[in-house]
């Protein structure tokens, strides 16, 4: 027998999905990963599309610029930039 919900009835990280995400998508979310500790990265896309970005974008002149854009070092960003293979960090 499923219990009835409602926002105000949930553990706080519950409540803050169901303002983000409505109510059935947090029972998705709920149903695939009770119980686990989930961790989001602090960067959104992967290395490898960053680094692709990157590397379209450079235009000799615009170091600084890209460095501030994907919050990376400019030497970070020239490392890229020099490197052949765009999986290489």
């Amino acid at each position: 027998m499923k219990l009835e919900s409602t926002s105000n009835s949930l553990n706080s990280i519950y409540r803050e999905l169901v303002d983000i995400i409505g109510m059935e998508n947090t029972e998705k979310l709920y149903a695939e990963f009770k119980g686990q500790q989930v961790s989001y990265p602090v960067k959104f896309h992967n290395k490898q599309f960053i680094y692709g970005e990157i590397k379209k974008e450079f235009n000799g002149g615009n170091l600084k610029q890209l460095a501030a854009k994907y919050d990376y070092s400019e030497r970070t960003i020239r490392r890229i930039v020099q490197s052949k293979d765009e999986h290489e960090e």
